[in-house]
């Protein structure tokens, strides 16, 4: 009697056991770490209050609302930003150009935005550019790490790369170089902002931005808000948060009629 006893609790301990280990645990929601950079009006800090805001910084704080997803976000140089989201898991960056060498290595939610690339002269300048291979005799300013810099190295082209692309108007003007390759949008908010006049000279290439996920990053994640991204742009939403920052390029057009 004793030993069938004996032999009865440890079957009740062993089955107590066997549910601490086996009952499955409450989902806990995830959490991304989200680095950006300066990058106007897709992505920027208020001189306030430092708080990271822009087109691309809006639709991605909506979307991990939609999504439930914890997050922490970073402003820092793009080459750190951007090799945080390659090497580290559960870290996305953006606003990322997305390019076929690019491509493979992340995880992708996007399109957010599209971003032109073009080539900028100063106010004034005689140069002409009517294609790419008009642009090839000079030398154009760029910052190390972008997508445009990459693209126009692998093409041959002479640059010289800043760390930041808000230097490169005053290098623009003090004639370090003739083209400066930039954002549609980035390279005359940058300029305003610099008091430096500038002209679009030729838009060389058309590329839209994301957000590139580590590929640690659950698929499901990756699906979930790739699918609320399609229904905020059905809703319009999308178009209401771009309008917000219609002033600013208003702004910026103003600033280089003067």
């Amino acid at each position: 009697m004793c030993n069938q006893s004996v032999r009865r609790a440890i079957a009740v301990v062993l089955g107590l056991c066997a549910g601490l280990v086996f009952q499955p645990a409450h989902a806990e929601s995830p959490y991304l770490t989200l680095t950006t950079e300066n990058y106007p009006p897709f992505n920027m800090q208020e001189p306030s209050t430092r708080r990271i805001v822009g087109i691309s910084t809006d639709i991605v704080r909506e979307l991990m609302v939609r999504a439930k997803v914890k997050y922490r976000m970073k402003f820092l140089p793009w080459q750190r930003a951007y090799d945080m989201a390659l090497n580290e898991t559960d870290t996305c960056v953006f606003s990322t150009t997305i390019t076929e060498e690019r491509k493979p290595l992340f995880k992708w939610v996007g399109p957010l935005v599209g971003n032109d690339w073009v080539f900028f002269g100063r106010a004034g300048t005689g140069i002409e550019i009517n294609s790419l291979d008009d642009a090839r005799e000079y030398t154009v300013g760029g910052y190390k790490g972008d997508a445009v810099a990459i693209y126009l190295e692998q093409q041959g082209f002479n640059l010289d790369l800043a760390a930041h692309d808000d230097v490169n108007p005053k290098k623009l003007q003090a004639r370090r170089f003739e083209l400066w390759a930039s954002g549609n949008h980035l390279g005359p908010f940058l300029a305003a902002q610099a008091g430096v006049a500038i002209t679009p000279l030729f838009t060389f290439r058309e590329t839209q931005m994301g957000i590139a996920c580590n590929r640690s990053v659950e698929d499901d994640l990756i699906g979930q808000l790739n699918t609320i991204l399609e229904d905020l742009r059905a809703e319009g939403a999308l178009n209401e948060i771009a309008a917000r920052y219609q002033d600013t390029e208003q702004e910026i057009s103003a600033a280089e009629t003067q």
